[in-house]
């Protein structure tokens, strides 16, 4: 086992200003190792030598604050897309953005120098990046890991919503009038076209309306285990990257790239 630095050998008890119960929720963060994906509270508790209620509590308000995921169907956690504003060692955690390489680089190696590519996971109501394979153009978007879209005015955002169950998506929507009820009608009025489009056309498009200097198009893409819903898009500056090209030439191949890494069959 490699060796971690937890709070439990730190000598706390000496320090008046040490907070307990923030250290013993990092420590949790860093039980995550690279090319791991999930933790149970069991994984966790034998790795920090804490109690397993302790660990429940944690994981529980970890769980509120988006820095760790839950799947109810096996009792694991991962880390959440929220973790990137503490650090980029979320990557580790994070499997798909090593299996996306090579897709992403294929679709901005297409025709156009000026696109960009970008794989990204919801984070409350952003869409934020986790992998991005970038223009070869030196003038281009200034996109990067960590960079945040908004999830119901991009096509990114808006792809991840239309993969969503229809659950998550009347939940992700709720909490999206609570934080801002003047934007209610705009927002359904997006996510309506967003759905409409996917279903059609099997993709969702950002024309301008996220920034008036910007196309793209998005698909939703899935985790293997089927718990997780990314996006992954293509698009660039809007002088150089037209609609039509993106459409006709960058669609079809986003689409197949999105079902191969789902594995999921082309229809």
């Amino acid at each position: 086992m490699p060796e971690t630095e937890f709070s439990a050998g730190l000598d706390e008890d000496k320090d008046r200003n040490f907070v307990t119960a923030l250290a013993r929720g990092l420590d949790v963060l860093r039980c995550f190792r690279p090319n791991e994906t999930d933790l149970t509270n069991t994984d966790i508790s034998e790795r920090t030598d804490l109690p397993k209620p302790t660990v429940s509590r944690l994981t529980h308000t970890l769980c509120k604050l988006d820095y760790l995921v839950a799947d109810p169907r096996t009792g694991s956690y991962r880390l959440s897309a929220g973790v990137l504003q503490l650090g980029y060692g979320v990557l580790s955690g994070m499997e798909i953005g090593e299996r996306a390489a090579d897709a992403m680089r294929q679709l901005r190696n297409g025709p156009n120098s000026y696109i960009t590519c970008a794989l990204a996971e919801r984070h409350r109501m952003d869409a934020v990046y986790v992998a991005v394979q970038r223009s070869r153009e030196e003038i281009s978007l200034t996109m990067h890991v960590g960079s945040r879209l908004p999830l119901f005015r991009s096509a990114m955002g808006r792809s991840i919503l239309a993969g969503m169950s229809e659950q998550d998506r009347a939940t992700t929507l709720a909490e999206a009038d609570r934080l801002d009820p003047d934007g209610q009608e705009a927002r359904h009025a997006s996510l309506e076209r967003a759905l409409q489009e996917y279903e059609s056309n099997g993709y969702c498009t950002g024309y301008g309306d996220w920034r008036p200097d910007v196309n793209g198009i998005a698909v939703p893409v899935y985790s293997l285990n089927g718990a997780r819903v990314y996006g992954l898009n293509v698009g660039g500056p809007a002088f150089h990257v037209k609609k039509k090209q993106l459409e006709q030439h960058y669609a079809p191949n986003l689409i197949r790239a999105a079902e191969a890494l789902s594995c999921r069959p082309s229809v």
